[in-house]
């Protein structure tokens, strides 16, 4: 008689010389979570078990909730790989890289126009949230240095912005102890307006926030005309309070589909920009970019000076590691695409993005936010619905795999839940069809019901 229980011995104690994944014990026992295991695993198992429950996760492509880079070319992909390794603080050691670096910098300044009379710098971040940090907190030293020139107090710095802006500005001023003095949107109206700036600021402001594609709308702060607020109150009073453009969406749609709009270092009070590479940029996260627009912008006070890595190297960031890759992976895009490439592509999209809302508009069951296609996506609310939520849709579309998030807009303009649909470089008109149909279906199924959502589903927006 064959001996089972022996010949699965005789198979396990073959494992290490036998090419098996599936038939190996470690897919019939229960895998330690939360603690180390005692021997380790074979490579291929411990691959395949990682790989089998990721599939948990939704699917990238299908994800409209995020605005990060999902696809790159096999030559990018490459290039990764290839440098994984590599730590980019250690300029000593790679100092290729870090001229790599400086080039993206450069060639963003460029595309930010920069004066020729100016000296822009600019580093490589982890990813937008970092970049404003580090912007802002120069813009607190450089007020700080101005106020102690003119014999004035340093105390109670403040920074207006509107409630468009991300999380991550509120962060800021909690973290480095500075009023925030954050503007209420209005009434259908989702972008700072200049009366209230002019109200909020003072001879202690730091800065003034103005977002370039918002998160919540996709819609852009008046910049231009904060620019000249800011112009005649320094006329005025004296006051020279900077603007800090966050363009983590827009940074990289502008240049190419707004070529003529004045938003960047063109107008005088914009002195710091920072972008997601890993958003338009088209990189995987996480990399973002924050460009100087004059190195007298940047505090030398900030700029730590270490030399255990081998060689003197300068640094101003939040974080001190940090891997290469993606600094070289944005170099790859700027070279491979230029500017016609980025052109192309932002058109590509912008084109599927008023596609995607003139379809939604013919159901007659949308009334669209944004109304004017300013960048890459859409935000709709429901019309006049008491059977089920932008919540109830959202949940249903995530059975066929879409991720749609569905979320209230800022502070007095609460009483909006609606739905955002991100448009990115891999997401064409076929699979924009192919959600249009899925959308119509979940809202035919749901005028059948009367489920009404009670506990609402919390889909903060990704940054």
């Amino acid at each position: 008689m064959i001996s089972y229980k022996k010949d699965l011995d005789k198979i396990e104690d073959e494992d290490k010389n036998l090419d098996l994944t599936f038939g190996s014990r470690y897919f019939k026992e229960n895998i330690p979570k939360y603690s180390l295991n005692e021997n380790g695993m074979p490579a291929k198992s411990v691959y395949q078990l990682i790989h089998d429950e990721l599939s948990l996760d939704g699917n990238p492509i299908l994800n409209l909730a995020s605005f990060v880079t999902d696809w790159m070319e096999d030559e990018a992909d490459q290039l990764i790989i290839e440098n994984l390794g590599k730590n980019f603080i250690d300029i000593d050691e790679y100092p290729q890289t870090s001229q790599i670096q400086d080039r993206v910098v450069n060639i963003l300044a460029n595309l930010y126009h920069s004066p020729e009379d100016c000296e822009s710098l600019g580093m490589g971040t982890i990813g937008s949230s970092e970049a404003i940090m580090l912007g802002l907190l120069a813009h607190k030293w450089t007020w700080r240095e101005r106020r102690k020139a003119e014999g004035k107090p340093i105390t109670n710095p403040n920074i207006v912005m509107g409630a468009d802006v991300h999380t991550v500005w509120e962060k800021f001023a909690k973290y480095f102890d500075v009023e925030l003095r954050l503007i209420p949107l209005k009434e259908d109206e989702y972008v700072v307006n200049i009366e209230d700036i002019e109200k909020q600021i003072d001879e202690n402001t730091i800065c003034v926030g103005a977002v370039l594609g918002t998160t919540f709308t996709g819609e852009m702060d008046p910049i231009s005309e904060i620019n000249d607020l800011l112009l005649r109150i320094k006329k005025e009073k004296g006051w020279n309070i900077p603007i800090h453009v966050d363009a983590a969406s827009g940074g990289f749609i502008a240049p190419f589909a707004y070529p003529d709009m004045e938003w960047d270092f063109q107008l005088e009070q914009v002195r710091t920009i920072n972008v997601s590479g890993h958003k338009y940029g088209l990189v995987y996260p996480g990399i973002g970019w924050l460009i100087f627009k004059d190195k007298s912008d940047l505090p030398e006070d900030l700029i730590f000076n270490v030399n255990y890595l081998g060689g003197l190297m300068p640094n101003y960031s939040l974080n001190f590691s940090k891997g290469s890759g993606m600094i070289i992976a944005q170099y790859y895009n700027l070279l491979r695409l230029g500017r016609k490439g980025y052109t192309n592509i932002v058109y590509n999209m912008l084109e599927n993005t008023k596609y995607l809302k003139e379809s939604l508009e013919d159901t007659g069951k949308f009334e669209i936010i944004n109304e004017e296609i300013l960048f890459p996506l859409v935000v709709v609310k429901l019309k006049n619905n008491e059977k089920y939520s932008v919540y109830d849709l959202s949940k249903l579309l995530r059975v066929k795999g879409w991720i749609v998030p569905a979320y209230t807009l800022p502070a007095n303009a609460e009483d909006k839940e609606v739905l955002r649909f991100v448009i990115k470089e891999n997401f064409g008109r076929n699979l924009t069809n192919n959600l249009i149909s899925d959308i119509k279906e979940a809202i035919s199924f749901l005028e059948t019901k009367d489920i009404k959502t009670k506990d609402k589903v919390d889909y903060t927006p990704l940054y």
